[in-house]
């Protein structure tokens, strides 16, 4: 029988993170996303380095949720070796992130990166 833990905090944390960041893209790059909408969004990046950079901000947000919306059910069912292991992947993305960007939201995802390493 699995165990079920009654408050789940870690993938609705990362969902949070999720839609704030996807906030955040549209409140930063407004005016790149809607002249991408303008043109219909398929093909719109082409070797524009700025579209491209804000295509994968948006991306990213949306990847977050889903890793949120698979931690969540795991959680309640105490799936703590697979809490453990998307810990380590979740810990390693956001050292890269925060080596690259130290002045950046990664710094957000550092909490529930850890919990989940700490996982028992």
């Amino acid at each position: 029988m699995l165990k079920t833990v009654s408050r789940p905090w870690i993938g609705h944390w990362l969902l949070a993170v999720a839609l704030l960041h996807t906030l955040v893209s549209a409140l930063m790059f407004g005016p790149t996303l809607q002249a991408m909408w303008q043109q219909g969004l398929f093909n719109t990046v082409g070797g524009d380095a700025l579209r491209g950079a804000v295509s994968w901000f948006v991306l990213f947000g949306f990847l977050l949720a889903l890793l949120a919306l698979a931690i969540t059910p795991l959680e309640r069912q105490s799936q703590n070796q697979a809490l453990r292991r998307l810990g380590w992947g979740t810990l390693a993305l956001t050292a890269v992130g925060l080596f690259l960007m130290p002045l950046s939201g990664f710094w957000l995802a550092l909490p529930a990166a850890l919990a989940l390493l700490l996982k028992r």
